[in-house]
C-alpha cells in the first residue's frame, strides 16, 4: 500500500491507517487504493474484522481537498464522486465487521467513511459534520443515505441542510456513534470490539450482515425469506458444524471461514 493508507494485520483483524497529513484528505488514488484493499481483504480467509483509524492526533479525516473543485471542473467531480462511491460501498460491503476509531475531526468524506463502517467508536473530543452545502456541494459518498438510516431524517437534515457540527457526546446521544471513549482510547476500544468479532463465526457474520443491510433496498418480507434461506445455507459450511460441536464439547471453536 502507499503511504496514504497503511495496512497491518493483527490476528484475524486488519488495521487500515489513514496517513495523508495534515488532515487525511482523500484523493482519487487513495480512494481507489481503499477499494482495492477491502477487495483483497475479502479474499483473505484469515481476516474476520477491520479497524479504520487515523495517524493524525487532530484529524480522523477531513474528506476531499476543496482545491480539487476550485475550477468547477466537472470531469474531476465525476472522478471523485465515482471514487468515493466505489471505495465506501466496498467498505460497507466488507464481509466482516468494520469499526471506525474516530479520534478527531471527521468532516465531509471523513465522516462518510466512518458511516460506511458497521460500528463507530468516537473519542470525547472528536467533532463531526457534513458541511458540503456551505461550499455549494453535497455529500456524495453515501452521507445523505447512511446518516439518515442511522439517526433519522430530522437529525440528518440538521447536519446536512443546516451544516451543523456536533461533538462526540451529541453524536453518541443521537446514535451517530455507538460508543464514546476518553481521549486516546478509540483505537484500543475498536481493537477490543474486533476481538469480540473474532469469536463469532465469520461465515455467520457475513450472512447476518447481509440480512441487516438487506432492508436498505428490500422490503421486510424479502428479508424474512432470505433469513430462512441463509440459515439453511450455513449448513453447507464447515463453521456451522464446528460451532455447534465446539459448544456441545465445551471448547472454543476454531473457525475456518469456510
Amino acid at each position: 500500500m502507499s503511504d496514504a493508507l497503511l495496512l497491518e494485520k493483527q490476528g484475524h483483524t486488519a488495521i487500515i491507517t489513514m496517513n495523508n497529513p495534515p488532515a487525511n484528505t482523500w484523493t482519487v488514488e487513495s480512494l481507489k487504493l481503499l477499494s482495492e484493499t477491502v477487495d483483497q481483504l475479502n479474499t483473505d480467509r484469515e481476516i474476520f474484522a477491520l479497524v479504520l483509524r487515523s495517524e493524525s492526533e487532530k484529524f480522523f479525516c477531513a474528506g476531499a481537498d476543496l482545491k480539487l473543485f476550485a475550477d468547477g471542473d466537472r470531469s474531476i467531480a465525476r472522478d471523485m464522486s465515482r471514487g468515493f462511491g466505489e471505495a465506501f460501498e466496498a467498505l460497507s460491503n466488507f464481509r466482516g465487521v468494520s469499526i471506525a476509531a474516530i479520534n478527531g475531526f471527521a468532516m465531509g468524506g471523513g465522516l462518510e467513511v466512518a458511516l460506511a463502517c458497521d460500528i463507530r467508536v468516537a473519542e470525547e473530543q472528536a467533532q463531526m459534520a457534513l458541511p458540503e452545502a456551505k461550499v455549494g456541494l453535497l455529500p456524495c459518498a453515501g452521507g445523505t443515505q447512511n446518516l439518515t438510516m442511522l439517526v433519522g431524517e430530522g437529525w440528518a437534515k440538521r447536519l446536512i441542510l443546516l451544516g451543523e457540527r456536533i461533538k462526540a457526546p451529541k453524536a453518541h446521544e443521537i446514535g451517530l456513534v455507538e460508543e464514546l471513549v476518553a481521549t486516546g482510547e478509540s483505537f484500543n476500544r475498536a481493537l477490543e470490539l474486533a476481538r469480540q468479532a473474532e469469536q463469532q463465526s465469520p461465515m455467520s457474520i457475513a450472512a447476518c450482515k447481509q440480512l441487516i443491510q438487506n432492508n436498505r433496498t428490500q422490503h421486510w418480507e424479502a428479508g424474512y425469506r432470505l433469513e430462512r434461506e441463509l440459515f439453511v445455507d450455513l449448513f453447507f459450511t464447515e463453521d456451522q458444524r464446528e460451532g455447534v460441536n465446539a459448544f456441545l464439547e465445551k471448547r472454543a471453536p476454531e473457525w475456518k471461514n469456510s
